[in-house]
């Protein structure tokens, strides 16, 4: 007798912690799929002791790359929807939104006032006091039209 064929159903829950642990330190949501299929085999083992380990991981390895290739499949499916879309990219906050140049428009650019912040503007030379749509965002530079 071997130590595999003394493999018990809380040996596959403690892999199965194991996993779980590992995607607490290495978020890639492969391990947290290998963990809930160790899970499943101690359940399976609990009900049947005497499948063999061949059998116990075999059955492991099949719902192991079954659960992370269904998940994959899901999030290409169904993919997360980002509460602030434009976190991190500030300048398109503005977009679709008007103002009012405090200073005219020359040679296409001129600096525009924004919540306490000076952006860079692009756009047709207009004077001091046109109102401005900004349309898009160019690096730092904000793309505006006529209002």
């Amino acid at each position: 007798m071997t130590g595999l064929d003394q493999i018990e159903f809380w040996h596959w829950w403690i892999a199965a912690v194991a996993f779980t642990a590992i995607e607490v330190f290495a978020p890639s949501v492969a391990f947290i799929w290998m963990g809930v299929s160790a899970a499943i085999v101690g359940f399976l083992l609990l009900l049947f002791p005497e499948t063999a380990w061949e059998s116990q991981f075999l059955f492991f390895a099949v719902l192991s790359v079954a659960s992370v290739a269904l998940w994959r499949f899901y999030r290409f499916r169904h993919p997360a929807i980002d509460a602030q879309p434009n976190l991190n990219r500030r300048g398109h906050e503005y977009i679709d939104r008007t103002f009012m140049l405090d200073e005219g428009i020359s040679n296409g650019q001129a600096k525009l006032l924004i919540d306490g912040v000076i952006w860079k503007i692009r756009g047709k030379d207009l004077p001091p006091g046109s109102k401005v749509h900004v349309t898009a965002v160019d690096g730092t530079v904000l793309v505006v039209e006529p209002e």
